[in-house]
């Protein structure tokens, strides 16, 4: 790192700073310009803000890790989950924007009512909003700390290699990412959820702008020779798009082979089932954030679409070939995550390195600072506010989640300094929210789930993974991840499904109110329907499933065809590419179909 290099990274820290401060007195003004920028985001802000959420500093090392064991294919683990993305986008976006809830936990006392339901409300703002947050904050400063103990080696920080803090021995590189906790910390309790979402799309333009030169310096290096050398130094299983079913796996393969039931759990049952930050079922977490806080019902839907678009077929290409390139480099890697910081460190040019490294920082800090956001918007709304303190003004408020902001960003971190790894650890979470899913979807488009459904299908599944972890062994969970899944969902189900009908249904005056304002189609609200005839309800579900499947169709083709381009099969690339363009046009203009007006009974 040069004096360019930086004067870049510095530059880059003084703009995040100054968004920030720009919006500072905005975000004063009450928790819905904090949480939800007074409902007023364009689709592309909307979008491009999840976007720069879920591209985080661990990603590419992630993505890196999937590619030196498995090849390309290997990125199905999380490929698969496209298909909840694409089933939010026109299922539930225009759901979601219509309830005109604060958070997507506040959204419970909107569909049920009672103790059940105010206690769900409580324990899901506490588990989501600090327990998972916190994990997930730990994993994102754990992934920036490798990034920077493998880009600075023998690190010191003020002349110093180690810190002690709170009867905690830090080294140089945790420390430095704990200052940069603070500077994030900094200005989302000043910024609110608008400035967080501007500043994500300034971090996002330089994180892909970072990926993409990296990729091109890497293939630009001698001992690579291009795409075309690339493809001639691995074996071809290594850019195999597809996984292989069902045959034991030959050792360096370079390709994911898993079993049948393994591929049946990824593709007939997690994405739909289980509930992971930015992949929820239905939506939710800060997908649901930003399609609470787009501006109109057309704006939260081409957000979600723009958003599951550029997650699976834009930013992935470049993180892949630089894996490629460093399993090319380093094939007795023992750490197989750091290849792409090693590529980065040891092939970039002066100034080029600054603006890498300032994409990092970009990506590091646009995850936390929703994060930070986030968890905030449920202890205050859906906590505080609910619980403790119901009458206040909105500038107390807005002062406790300034405060909350800050509180979670030093839990996040220590949460961090505890955790020795991050492996399996999306797999955890994966199976103790295994069958949640369900309730989450059905919820929308059936009257008869009620609190104790979704409280019962919250909780079992975790029960259970905690008992896996004591050693206690329960029937039918023996085995791994994610073959435990058709375990624990199957469970699940039985036990909300129970739990339902010995309990008494939601209070029909609340159903009623929901049912108005939400405007659900299907069967599943016939019976509430009849006493509302002059409510008119979405109808037309068959045609939003067949547009799920052109949803899908498009982000694989979209997905593949970038893909074969840069894999040498230009043919089949630019074919893949223009099914998905038609596609998007399509479905871009069938969002003009006007949505049914309510006529209030």
């Amino acid at each position: 790192m040069t004096g360019f290099d930086w004067g870049l990274v510095v530059a880059y820290l003084v703009v995040s700073l100054s968004i920030a401060g720009w919006y500072a007195r905005r975000a004063s003004k009450n928790t819905t310009e904090f949480f939800a920028s007074g409902r007023s985001m364009p689709w592309w802000l909307a979008g491009t803000s999840m976007v720069a959420t879920t591209f985080a500093a661990d990603t590419p090392l992630a993505v890196t890790e999937l590619v030196a064991q498995n090849g390309i294919s290997g990125n199905w683990l999380w490929w698969n989950l496209a298909l909840g993305g694409i089933l939010t986008v026109f299922f539930f976006a225009r759901l979601w924007r219509r309830s005109g809830v604060l958070t997507d936990v506040e959204f419970v006392e909107m569909r049920y009512n009672g103790p059940a339901a105010a206690s769900l409300r409580g324990i899901k703002a506490v588990y989501f909003g600090l327990f998972m947050n916190a994990i997930i904050i730990g994993w994102v400063v754990l992934a920036m700390e490798t990034v920077l103990s493998v880009l600075f080696p023998g690190m010191t920080l003020f002349g110093r290699e180690t810190f002690g803090l709170l009867g905690l021995q830090l080294g140089a590189p945790m420390a430095a990412v704990g200052l940069l906790m603070l500077l994030v910390a900094v200005y989302s309790l000043m910024a609110g959820l608008i400035g967080i979402a501007v500043t994500d799309v300034f971090q996002f333009c330089i994180a892909m702008v970072g990926s993409i030169a990296l990729a091109f310096f890497a293939l630009d290096l001698p001992e690579i020779g291009g795409l075309s050398g690339l493809v001639d130094k691995l074996p071809t299983e290594t850019f195999q798009f597809f996984p292989t079913v069902g045959r034991e796996a030959a050792e360096g393969v370079g390709m994911l082979v898993i079993s049948a039931p393994a591929f049946a759990a990824f593709f007939g049952l997690q994405w739909y089932s289980s509930w992971y930050p930015g992949s929820e079922p239905g939506g939710g977490g800060y997908v649901a954030q930003r399609m609470l806080a787009s501006r109109s019902e057309k704006d939260s839907v081409l957000a979600t679409l723009w958003f599951t678009v550029a997650h699976y077929c834009v930013r992935p290409w470049p993180w892949i070939i630089v894996a490629l390139v460093a399993l090319v480099l380093y094939p007795d890697l023992e750490v197989s995550r750091e290849g792409y910081v090693l590529v980065m460190r040891e092939t970039l040019p002066p100034g080029i390195l600054g603006l890498l490294f300032a994409a990092f920082l970009a990506a590091f800090m646009s995850t936390i600072s929703t994060q930070l956001n986030w968890g905030a918007s449920y202890l205050v709304n859906d906590g505080y506010r609910r619980f403790v303190a119901r009458d206040r003004d909105e500038r107390h408020y807005v002062f406790i989640s300034r405060l909350i902001t800050f509180g979670l960003a030093v839990f996040g971190f220590f949460v961090a300094t505890q955790l020795n790894s991050v492996s399996g650890a999306w797999g955890l979470i994966l199976s103790a929210s295994a069958g949640l899913g369900v309730v989450l979807i059905l919820r929308w488009y059936w009257w008869r789930i009620n609190a104790w459904s979704e409280l019962t299908a919250t909780l079992v599944p975790l029960g259970l993974v905690a008992l896996q972890l004591v050693g206690i062994n329960v029937p039918f969970l023996t085995a791994e991840f994610p073959i435990n899944l058709f375990g624990i969902v199957a469970i699940t189900t039985v036990a909300w499904l129970i739990v339902t009908f010995l309990t008494r249904p939601t209070d029909p005056d609340k159903l009623d109110t929901f049912y108005k304002k939400i405007r659900p189609g299907g069967l599943g609200w016939r019976r509430v329907a009849r006493c509302h005839p002059t409510v008119h309800p979405d109808s037309g579900l068959g045609r939003l499933a067949l547009r799920w499947v052109y949803g899908c169709v498009l982000v694989y083709a979209a997905l593949f065809g970038m893909g074969w381009l840069r894999c040498g099969k230009p043919l089949a690339g630019i074919v893949a590419l223009v099914v998905a363009g038609g596609l998007l046009v399509f479905l871009i203009r069938d969002l003009d179909d006007k949505a049914p007006v309510t006529e209030v009974d």
